[in-house]
């Protein structure tokens, strides 16, 4: 249309540079990199004051177009109208942090009811105020709330500095709103229904908590005239560990059975997949132990969305994601025949592999001190500084500092607790620490190493780096079977 406006070449080169940021992902380091050049700080600002004012250049330029009356982004021509829309969104988004912040915590301690949000009424309306339609106003607030406890629940559930932390958090952001989060808003914001996710590494690595993140994170959408949302986040997520039920009450479980079902079923039973709502999350932990009957049942959901109860020929929808875990090597237990291809294949829309804590302290060794005091945080409401210290004394004196940590951050937990129980600690004397690196180049030095001795040392090495016995017997050219051997004589 001939009477569309287009900004000035000024506010066009910004409105550029602030939806780049608005896009990129928060826990990257091109996220600073991009609010940096957009505020057009100096090299040594620092993040804070980047930020701060960028968000005060955003707001002037806004009430700027405002007061002239051309604020409306339906206004704007092309590109121009959608960089400008979504300046306004990142401004309004920011200016309700607080109010969302408070409606999240509310929520956790509400649990299954979804709360009332009355400030989203405000934030409706302004949006409207701005050009948006009713339609996108509605979306754009349930993206707010879902954007908001993303990065909540992941900056809260994974603490942690190390660069493989970092990459990390960066990656389950990725999970939820895609690598290219425009193409999440303008697309897949309603459907990310059939992006299933396969979470690996070793026991205690916090498989958990990256599920819970990804699962409380979902889109859930925004009622106007109710001035809330649909539901409840905490009950939009539903877990379950396979390991617990034996193979004959798995699929009751999962699917849920009818009255009569089988001997024993005096009366209907509603499986995890029934209670899941259509914009929740499952969460199918130990993966690895269902039997090949469940991983074909399964297979159909993920397939064909639909399930049926024992015992019935009813089919049911199942709507919401998929996230599952295990400890055990996918790829020995495919090998083996108990983990069927066809099934793998559709469960792993993205894999992601939990660092083990032994190499997250390898990367940074003050991880340790930073774990301790977010356990000690949740332990006691906060880490005070002479238990802290205490603690930390009697990790470094009985443990050392090269002590691999074979049970992860589940063992560091019971570490910290026994520590106050009984003020002393005891490790996996079975673990290997870095320590025996020395003493093996000491021995090679002498001439008193076998090769056996000398390759289990390097296999140990290696799995303590990569926590994987493919990725080991990849660059050792061994058999996986031969690695394993030799990691746990």
């Amino acid at each position: 249309m001939s009477d569309r406006k287009q900004l000035s070449e000024r506010d066009r080169v910004f409105f550029v540079r602030v939806a780049k940021s608005a896009f990129t992902n928060p826990f990257g380091d091109e996220r600073e990199q991009s609010d940096r050049q957009a505020a057009g700080s100096e090299p040594d600002a620092t993040f804070e004051k980047v930020f701060e004012s960028l968000l005060a250049e955003l707001a002037q330029r806004i009430q700027a177009l405002e007061r002239a009356g051309t604020v409306d982004c339906r206004r704007y021509r092309g590109d121009d109208g959608e960089n400008l829309a979504t300046g306004i969104l990142f401004h309004v988004f920011h200016q309700y942090l607080e109010p969302f912040d408070a409606l999240i915590q509310r929520q956790i301690e509400a649990g299954g009811e979804a709360c009332a949000a009355p400030f989203t009424g405000e934030v409706f309306a302004t949006l409207l105020r701005y050009g948006f339609t009713r339609e996108e106003a509605g979306k754009y607030v349930a993206v707010f709330y879902q954007t908001r406890r993303a990065f909540f629940f992941i900056s809260q559930s994974l603490v942690g500095n190390s660069p493989c932390m970092k990459q990390l958090r960066k990656r389950l952001w990725d999970n939820i709103f895609t690598h290219d989060s425009r193409w999440y808003v303008r697309c897949f914001w309603n459907r990310m229904e059939d992006f299933s996710t396969l979470l690996l590494g070793e026991t205690g690595t916090g498989k958990g908590a990256a599920a819970f993140a990804l699962g409380r994170s979902g889109f859930i959408p925004y009622d106007p005239p109710r001035r809330c949302f649909t539901e409840s986040f905490t009950r939009a997520f539903v877990t379950i560990n396979l390991s617990q039920y034996p193979e004959t009450l798995i699929e009751s479980e999962l699917f849920g059975h009818r009255k009569g079902a089988f001997t024993g079923a005096v009366e209907k039973h509603d499986g995890v997949f029934s209670r899941c709502s259509p914009h929740g999350a499952i969460f199918l932990d130990e993966i690895g132990d269902a039997g090949v009957p469940v991983q074909i049942k399964l297979l159909q959901v993920l397939q064909q969305r639909t399930f049926s109860p024992v015992g019935s020929h009813e089919e049911l929808r199942f709507g919401g994601r998929v996230i599952a875990a295990t400890n055990h090597s996918i790829d020995a237990l495919r090998r083996r025949g108990t983990f069927r291809d066809d099934f793998f294949y559709r469960l792993c829309s993205d894999q992601i592999v939990m660092p083990p804590l032994s190499r997250r302290i390898q990367e940074m060794p003050s991880e340790l001190e930073m774990l301790v005091r977010h356990i000690l945080k949740r332990l006691s409401g906060e880490a005070y500084g002479a238990v802290m210290d205490h603690v930390l004394a009697v990790l470094r004196a009985e443990l050392g500092g090269g002590y691999a940590w074979p049970g992860n951050v589940r063992e560091l937990e019971q570490a910290i607790r026994r520590i106050l129980l009984t003020g002393t600690c005891q490790g996996d004397s079975g673990a290997p620490r870095s320590g025996d690196e020395a003493d093996v180049a000491a021995a090679l030095d002498r001439g008193e190493l076998t090769v056996k001795e000398l390759t289990a040392a390097y296999c140990r090495r290696l799995f303590h780096k990569s926590g994987r016995y493919e990725e080991v017997a990849k660059r050792t050219g061994l058999d996986w079977r031969t690695v394993k051997k030799y990691v746990e004589p």
